[in-house]
């Protein structure tokens, strides 16, 4: 918990500069703000380790820092630094780590970076570099093993001299940048390379043969960019590859099905090409295949039977018309002998229509139904007589006329909210007095697709009263022959909680104020809900997007907890490994919300719901969001609570909760205190709960009693009194 905020406050460095012998310096995870001093420079020249990570400095990073020759690593991780990497950098020839990463630094990457050629890992992700990867990395030659560049603003090609670094063996990361071009040909020369990220770059051409040379190699993501050509059949030589895609590119031609000798792959994903052809047989032969995403090319004849084409869970085959046969729940056409055959016939529209909406129970129930644990089974370690139980819940089904005429033709006018992954309408079914709410997903959208799979997942398996009720859902097939995936929710009078945090009581549009006894029970059943998922389901449920605004609010003004769209469901023989997630990799939240440690690629865990539940706690009682304009230059919605217990707590406090309170409580000393005392608790529990380390916060189960704790206390004194 130290801090330094200004010149005055970091003069504790200067002093350091008597210090002749000093080898480390680590003032990491504190809460150092202002600008990092340039006093830093004078320090001995025996410093071999400067770690500020996981502070709030901003300011430049010194152009001096050269002067510190004998710097072994420097690690300046999740600060709010920005300008430039000085190009002094490339003095330090003995640095072995640099930690740049979650910053706001720009400019270039100095050519002096080559200089380090003692470097064994560089991570710059996450800021806001721009320009070409400088050639002169192509130097590091000796030691590199971990280079990371994702989610800057890099451009120009990948240079061919980074296919040189025959030493990198962990990852190669240059995602989410604006690099463009081919992928050099010599990537095959990466023979020790495990990882390489691509992702979301423009990069064009062919993928390059020789990539099979890498053999060790297991991910491979150059999904969204616009690769054009066939997949390479070289592939088949990378015998540790376990996920590959290739989504959103161009590719053409066919599947090779040599693919499916991959032994170890789990996870492969082709979605959204031009690719052509038949469904190799030999894919449903694979053991190890578990996901695979067909859907939006141009697939055509027979699909297969066996193997990860029997789990509805783990396939995606839709925006493929041509295709037939298959196992009976996907219900597509049955094959002739010309649609077998290499020339195929699209159905007309009216027979893709009706036949996949006549089956549509027994898709979805079959869907619904199936588990997403079997397919893990033979990778994580489950014994054949060891599933994890669970309590299945089947859902009545509702067809596509049924959804259209409900929401009045998803008339704007009954639009209710729209998300990432589509929109949700008030609606009625079969008896208009009962008022529902449809969630409708857009399929077109990347991702939504598995959001209703995850969601559906989630929701057979979970029933309690701080939830939201689903009370049907819809996998269909609309007017237009395109999949419709749809669910149906007990509608929720009040609307969201977010709505009445941050209402305008100017708008006769808007809800009212909360009390604090409404607040209170509110963040009750909020707790409730989440031990529910953590403690009272097997497998356990993550909800990892907990927020105000998927928390509705009945008729009653108590709490349901909704949109389980990318929950996670753990499988705990597998190490708490998420079981219905493709991998630990691309977690996501909200901003504001999302657990710090998600964003360094760790795996969910109960405590990442945890840290939501704080933030939304102190959202609650402040009527702030952590999202305000408020908090910058290091200030956050957690520290803004923290700076203010115990003895200003009613200086943050949402005056809105007096306007349900009245005059006379306002003014009663007594009534005061106990509010004082309801509040400072509440806002503890949510300091408790926001911890920047997991380890630092609540179990869940601690949370809930301690919610109960503080909504009883006050509810007793006030009835005492």
């Amino acid at each position: 918990m130290f801090e330094a905020n200004n010149e005055e406050e970091w003069k504790f460095i200067s002093s350091l500069a008597n210090c002749s012998i000093l080898q480390m310096l680590a003032i990491e995870q504190n809460r150092f703000a202002g600008k990092l001093p340039n006093s830093v420079t004078n320090l001995t020249t025996n410093l071999q380790l400067l770690r500020i990570h996981t502070n709030y400095i901003s300011g430049v990073i010194p152009s001096e820092i050269g002067n510190l020759a004998s710097l072994e690593e420097i690690d300046f991780t999740r600060n709010l630094l920005t300008g430039a990497i000085p190009e002094s950098i490339g003095k330090l020839t003995r640095l072995n780590q640099v930690y740049v990463n979650s910053n706001n630094l720009s400019g270039l990457i100095p050519f002096s970076i080559g200089n380090l050629t003692g470097l064994s890992i560089l991570n710059a992700n996450d800021n806001n570099l721009a320009g070409p990867i400088p050639p002169s990395i192509g130097n590091l030659t000796k030691r590199l093993g971990f280079l990371a560049l994702r989610g800057n603003k890099l451009t120009g090609l990948i240079p061919n001299e980074i296919m040189e670094l025959s030493s990198i063996s962990i990852a190669l990361d240059l995602s989410y940048n604006l690099l463009e071009g081919p992928v050099p040909s010599g990537i095959g020369k990466l023979v020790n390379l495990e990882q390489l990220f691509l992702s979301g770059n423009k990069l064009s051409g062919e993928i390059p043969d020789t990539i099979g040379n890498c053999r060790v190699m297991e991910f491979v993501l150059m999904d969204d960019n616009s690769f054009q050509g066939s997949i390479p059949a070289t592939f088949k030589n990378m015998a540790g590859l376990t996920l590959l895609n290739l989504t959103g590119n161009k590719l053409n031609g066919s599947i090779p099905g040599n693919i499916a000798s991959i032994t170890n792959l789990m996870e492969l994903y082709l979605s959204h090409n031009n690719l052509s052809g038949t469904i190799p047989t030999l894919l449903g032969n694979s053991t190890s295949l578990v996901l695979l995403d067909l859907s939006y090319n141009s697939l055509q004849g027979e699909v297969p039977t066996e193997g990860v084409f029997r789990n509805l869970s783990g396939l995606s085959i839709i925006g493929n018309s041509a295709l037939c046969g298959g196992i009976p729940q996907l219900h597509l056409p049955k094959c002739t002998k010309s649609t077998a055959g290499k020339k195929k016939k699209t159905l007309p529209n009216i027979l893709r229509i009706v036949i996949p909406t006549t089956g549509a129970i027994i898709l979805s129930l079959s869907g619904l139904a199936l588990a997403g644990f079997c397919y893990r089974k033979s990778k994580v370690g489950l014994k054949k007589d060891e599933q994890p139980q669970f309590t299945e819940i089947e859902l009545p089904m509702v067809p596509y006329n049924d959804i259209l005429k409900g929401t009045n033709g998803f008339s704007e006018a009954n639009v209710l909210g729209k998300g990432r992954y589509g929109t949700v309408y008030r609606g009625s079914l079969e008896n208009p007095a009962v008022a529902v709410a449809v969630k409708v997903f857009n399929l077109q959208q990347s991702g939504s697709y598995k959001s209703f799979m995850a969601e559906c997942e989630a929701l057979r398996r979970v029933r309690h009263r701080c939830l939201v009720k689903i009370i049907t859902c819809c996998s269909s097939i609309n007017h237009q022959g395109q999949d419709f995936r749809a669910l149906v929710f007990e509608f929720m009078a009040n609307g969201s909680l977010d709505r009445w945090i941050h209402s305008n009581f100017d708008s006769q549009n808007e809800p009212g104020a909360l009390s604090l006894s409404q607040r209170l029970d509110i963040a009750v059943d909020i707790v409730d809900a989440l031990d529910y998922l953590h403690n009272g389901c097997q497998p356990p449920v993550i909800h990892c997007d907990l927020k105000p605004s998927n928390i509705l609010l009945n008729q009653d003004m108590r709490a349901r907890v909704g949109d389980f769209g990318i929950a996670r469901i753990l499988d705990e023989a597998a190490s708490k490994q998420p079981i219905n997630s493709n991998s630990s990799i691309g977690i996501r939240g909200s901003i504001g919300y999302i657990a710090p440690e998600y964003g360094d690629g760790l795996a969910v865990s109960t405590y990442g719901d945890v840290f939501s539940l704080g933030i939304t706690l102190i959202e609650m009682f402040t009527g702030r969001s952590p999202t305000n304009d408020m908090f910058k230059d290091g200030i956050s919605l957690h520290h803004y609570a923290e700076e203010a217990f115990p003895d200003k707590v009613m200086d943050i406090a949402d005056a809105n909760i007096w306007l349900r309170e009245g005059a006379n409580a306002s003014n009663d000393t007594r009534h005061i205190t106990r509010v004082k005392e309801c509040l400072s608790s509440v806002i503890q529990l949510g300091i408790m709960c926001s911890k920047q380390l997991p380890t630092e916060r609540l179990s869940m189960s601690d949370a809930a009693a301690e919610m109960h704790a503080i909504r009883d206390a006050y509810a007793f004194t006030t009835t005492q009194q």
